[in-house]
């Protein structure tokens, strides 16, 4: 049993497997027993209940890494958990626009989501360890990351929602329209069905659109992930603190999207704020990394990342509170 106690990526094999063993414990609670209605739609207070106890748990973690690993990688692994948390709000809203776009109900969503998820763990282990890689060769990398991310924040801070991409004419999805079999039709939660090809009458296999809407939200989730992984960088380059943080936040995305999905119109600002997280961040390694002119600590980071996002929450909420209250008229009069 003496390869589990031998590094690999800085860390014992113990620690890689232990984690990866909680992470199907979790999903195989969360899944085959708390939701194994597969037509059951999530309610909002489930679904804040649920990103709640993944929160909880991140922390926990973040706890035993602590205890474990030591103070400063304690602070690293929650100020990255808090990081990614904030930075996948934006990726839960455009979730939410491309699977009403696409007409998928929300009984069927709970399904995209799930497999959604799986994919996107592969996609930033992946993503993480060619990261990993890239920067103990090459630590001006970094210098890059930052450039990307102060580019992408400012990218962010300036856009206009009519200058957002249509889901349903993006480039993406009109390749895959012309070069696979896409039924018009949705058929329940299947992702594939069998019908006959128009040209010869047999029996092919065709996708559906609930495939197109899972196909979309992985493209969506990669290009999130261009933003969210030199972000977590840029706080450390232990790749275990790395993964591990990105993975929390993950798997807290498909319960978070239910809350956000239902009140998007809420957050009107917080795109805003997200934006001066970007910006931070990247002048933080400028600063720290780049130029080495200030050794800012993690908590620094974490302190700033929860400011800039309470403020774009509680001015989100404040400037949009007419929008509940609409609402519940127009609700009242149905």
């Amino acid at each position: 049993m003496d390869f589990l106690h031998t590094l690999w990526l800085g860390q014992p094999v113990w620690m890689w497997l232990g984690f990866h063993v909680l992470v199907v414990g979790l999903m195989a609670f969360d899944l085959g027993l708390l939701h194994r209605d597969k037509d059951r739609v999530i309610e909002v207070k489930e679904s804040l209940v649920l990103t709640g106890c993944y929160l909880l748990l991140g922390l926990a973690f973040g706890g035993w890494v602590w205890w474990y690993m030591g103070r400063t990688q304690g602070e690293e692994f929650v100020t990255g958990l808090v990081i990614e948390y904030s930075l996948s709000m934006d990726n839960v809203f455009v979730i939410a626009v491309i699977l009403t776009a696409l007409g998928v109900p929300r009984s069927a969503q709970h399904r995209v989501l799930v497999w959604g998820i799986l994919a996107a763990v592969l996609l930033r282990g992946l993503m993480i360890g060619l990261g990993s890689a890239l920067v103990a060769q090459a630590h001006w990398v970094l210098s890059l990351f930052a450039a990307f991310l102060i580019y992408a924040g400012l990218k962010m801070l300036f856009s206009k929602e009519e200058d957002e991409a249509d889901v349903e004419n993006s480039a993406s999805l009109r390749f895959l329209r012309r070069r696979l079999r896409i039924t018009r039709e949705p058929h329940g939660q299947k992702f594939l069905v069998r019908l006959p090809d128009p040209t010869t009458g047999k029996a092919v296999l065709w996708f559906t659109p609930l495939a197109l809407a899972l196909t979309a939200v992985n493209i969506a989730d990669v290009i999130f992930a261009v933003d969210s992984v030199p972000a977590i960088f840029a706080i450390t380059t232990d790749p275990f603190i790395v993964y591990t943080s990105n993975i929390f936040a993950i798997l807290g995305l498909r319960s978070l999207y239910f809350a956000l999905a239902a009140m998007v119109e809420r957050f009107a600002y917080l795109k805003t704020a997200l934006a001066f997280i970007l910006i931070f961040i990247g002048c933080k390694i400028v600063v720290a990394d780049t130029l080495g002119l200030v050794d800012l600590p993690p908590w620094v980071s974490l302190a700033v990342t929860l400011a800039l996002l309470t403020i774009g929450i509680v001015y989100s909420l404040w400037r949009t509170r007419g929008v509940s209250q609409a609402h519940d008229k127009a609700a009242h009069r149905v």
